[in-house]
């Protein structure tokens, strides 16, 4: 082969050795990759009202009150398992900052098929929603006690809406506290799993949900206090970000928020 190379102009050389360089290129573009695609998806607000007309959260038991601004629980859309990605797919959806390429055991811990992974998401939802419950409960205690709670939301799944959910269960029974909405009358979106105690868990795609959110509106975007440095990464204009780490956090921060004077006394990220 060396003799054969040495006979041939220094162009031919570099062609000839350039081939199994291109040939290994052409199959790792065709070869499918464990990647999924995610992109902002709906930012949905808990205080109003779902696809079908009715209340995302209805209460039943006690005593509710009218509110305004928004809670806005925040979600992205990733392409499916059964979805085969390859570099060419990827390139581009890797350089925009509306999209982010995420491994598949990121994005599907548990794996399996497109319907295993569904079923997986709302069965993490329904317990996410049962934790929301008695963690508004457990914090509104006297004023929450008889209450019953009916959570409505189609269409979406995995934990991640759980601190939204709770919020928005505490700002329609007992608002601020002090007559007041909890929201000050703000469109706040968030993210952040919530446990029955209040402690408020990290998620995935927060820089995502960051952006859906801004397009919807919100100004305000409660993160989970240990995912702060992701979240301000392409932080768009015009959006405060506040850290919590348990409900007493996001609910003693929206109230300061509200009061006049009182945005100074709140965290930022």
């Amino acid at each position: 082969m060396l003799p054969l190379l040495s006979r041939l102009s220094r162009n031919s050389r570099i062609a000839v050795c350039a081939l199994p360089v291109v040939a290994l290129f052409g199959v790792a573009a065709a070869v499918p990759l464990p990647y999924a695609v995610a992109q902002p998806g709906s930012a949905t607000d808990v205080l109003g009202k779902d696809k079908q007309g009715r209340p995302v959260i209805s209460v039943s038991g006690v005593p509710t009150r009218e509110t305004s601004g928004r809670l806005r629980m925040t979600t992205i859309v990733a392409t499916g398992p059964s979805i085969d990605h390859r570099v060419g797919d990827l390139a581009d959806a890797w350089f925009r900052e509306d999209r982010a390429v995420m491994p598949h055991d990121v994005v599907y811990p548990t794996g399996g098929d497109d319907k295993e992974v569904s079923e997986y998401n709302k069965g993490e939802m329904l317990k996410s929603q049962n934790a929301a419950v008695s963690a508004a409960l457990g914090y509104l205690g006297d004023k929450g006690r008889g209450a019953k709670v009916d959570l409505h939301l189609a269409d979406v799944g995995g934990p991640s809406a759980g601190l939204l959910f709770t919020l928005g269960i505490i700002d329609k029974i007992d608002g601020n506290g002090a007559g007041g909405d909890l929201t000050g009358g703000l469109d706040v979106a968030g993210t952040g799993t919530i446990d029955a105690d209040g402690t408020v868990g990290q998620v995935g795609g927060v820089p995502l949900k960051i952006k859906g959110a801004r397009a919807d509106g919100a100004t305000v975007f409660l993160v989970p206090k240990n995912e702060c440095a992701q979240a301000k990464s392409g932080l768009p204009d015009g959006m405060r970000l506040i850290p919590v780490s348990t409900l007493t956090d996001a609910v003693s921060s929206l109230a300061e928020l509200g009061k006049k004077g009182g945005e100074g006394k709140v965290p930022r990220c």
